[in-house]
This record gives C-alpha cells, sequence and structure tokens, in this order.
C-alpha cells in the first residue's frame, strides 16, 4: 500500500474544482494537498488517483509522491469555515494525500515545453486509462524546477462508477476523445509511444500498482466479495483494453 501518514493541522482549502481538497500537514512535517474521501467523487476518485497516478510513476512520468493520509475526528473541531468541517466530518478514516510541490506553477503551453516523447506517452496514458480531465480548461499538469509533473487522476478509470457496465469487453474498445486534450499536437508520436508502453504495462505490473490501493477504497459487490477480488477486475478491465487492435488510440488502428 501507500504509505500511511497522520495529518496534523489543516492548512487551507484549495478552492479548485469541485472537490475541495485542502492543504494539510502530517506527521511525517510534508505538508499535502489532501484529496477527501467525502468529497463528492467518493473513494472510486481517490483508487484512480492512486490507480493511474502509480501507473504513471512506473512508466516513467512524474508524479508528486501519494500517501495514504488519516484523519481523526477532532482535526476539524475549530475550523470556522462550516463548509470545511462538514467535509472534514465527513472524511473521518483513510484519505489520499499529494505530495505539495512548492512554486509549481501550471502548465500553460507556452512558459515550458514538454519534449515530444513526453508529450506522447501523457495522451498514450490518459487514452488507455480513459482520463477525461486534461483539456485546457483544466490541464492537470504542473511545472516544478523545470520539469513536468502529471497531477489530478480522478476523472480516469469511469468504468468503475457501474461496475459491468460498461463491461471489460465494452472498456477494451471504447473510444478515446482527443480532441481537446493538451497534447493532442503530439499524437504523432503516439504509435511509437504505443509500441513502448503497450509493453511495459503488464500483468504483474497492474497488479503491484492496485496493491498500492487501501483495501477500505475498494467497492465489494456481489462478484467482489473482498478486495483482492475487486484488485483483480480493475486488472482485468486495464488488460483487456491492451489487447490489440488498440482502437481506442487517437487516430491510430494498433
Amino acid at each position: 500500500m501507500i504509505p500511511a501518514i497522520l495529518a496534523t493541522r489543516y492548512v487551507s482549502p484549495l478552492r479548485e474544482g469541485g472537490s475541495l481538497p485542502g492543504l494539510m500537514e502530517a506527521d511525517d512535517l510534508g505538508t499535502y494537498v489532501v484529496k477527501f474521501r467525502g468529497a463528492g467523487q467518493g473513494k472510486k476518485a481517490l483508487v484512480a488517483e492512486v490507480v493511474v497516478g502509480e501507473l504513471a510513476r512506473r512508466l516513467g512520468l512524474r508524479v508528486p509522491e501519494l500517501k495514504a493520509i488519516d484523519l481523526l475526528p477532532e482535526i476539524g473541531r475549530y475550523e470556522p469555515d462550516q463548509e470545511v468541517q462538514d467535509l472534514l466530518t465527513a472524511s473521518i478514516g483513510r484519505n489520499l494525500g499529494v505530495d505539495f510541490l512548492p512554486g509549481a506553477f501550471g502548465y500553460d503551453g507556452v512558459s515550458h515545453k514538454p519534449s515530444a516523447a513526453d508529450a506522447a506517452r501523457i495522451l498514450w496514458l490518459d487514452s488507455y486509462v480513459a482520463n477525461v480531465d486534461r483539456s485546457w480548461k483544466n490541464p492537470n499538469l504542473l511545472v516544478w524546477h523545470g520539469e513536468l509533473w502529471c497531477i489530478d487522476h480522478g476523472a480516469a478509470l469511469y468504468f468503475h462508477h457501474g461496475w459491468g457496465v460498461p463491461s471489460a469487453d465494452r472498456f477494451a474498445v471504447q473510444p478515446y476523445d482527443a480532441e481537446k486534450h493538451v497534447f493532442i499536437v503530439y499524437a504523432d508520436g503516439l504509435p511509437a509511444a504505443d509500441d513502448q508502453l503497450s509493453t511495459e504495462v503488464t500483468e504483474g505490473l497492474l497488479a503491484d500498482v492496485l496493491q498500492a490501493v487501501p483495501d477500505d477504497w475498494l467497492e465489494l459487490g456481489p462478484d467482489r466479495e473482498d478486495p483482492g477480488a475487486v484488485r483483480a477486475v480493475y486488472v482485468d478491465h486495464l488488460l483487456r483494453r491492451l489487447e490489440a487492435p488498440r482502437r481506442w488510440l487517437p487516430g491510430v488502428a494498433r
């Protein structure tokens, strides 16, 4: 599992998007952007954050360190903002901490130019995991110390919002609409990215990534009676999507 830490202080809200993440300090002396289990997207968004974030890391992309951050009941007791206090109260237990990158700025396509290979690899990954949230409206990319960092993957893996609908078969061939993706101009590099990354994503790698997800974030069900069974369903869906021909890849019949 991703390392577990304990939240010690709520610093401030980050009023971006609908999930109201917050900046918090922890007992390891680190500062984290915390995604809360009690937010509207729920625990499945946290699962997607870990699965896609850790997959990206293993494929050589830069992602801030992820940790499971535990909130005790007293953490929001003296929070004056009622909305924040309600969110903290609804999120007692295990949440997601994303390492805060001080001084990082949002990617604007001008101040920093990624390499064509890195851009194509990010586009490939987003296509693979069906990440709908990498447009110019919300790039979810940071530039820190001259390097590009990928953040906010909670909108990916849409299939787990309705288990079985779509099935693994349908997800395997579901096209990815990359028209508004920030890196669509780098689509010429997709064949090379696909040749490399599709062979790096193995059943063992996916199983290892799923082990990083805390058990209590995984949704049990009739065909998913324990956390191991839930992890197996994620692995199955993601393996099926790698099968050739990968018609989901924008502009490429592989």
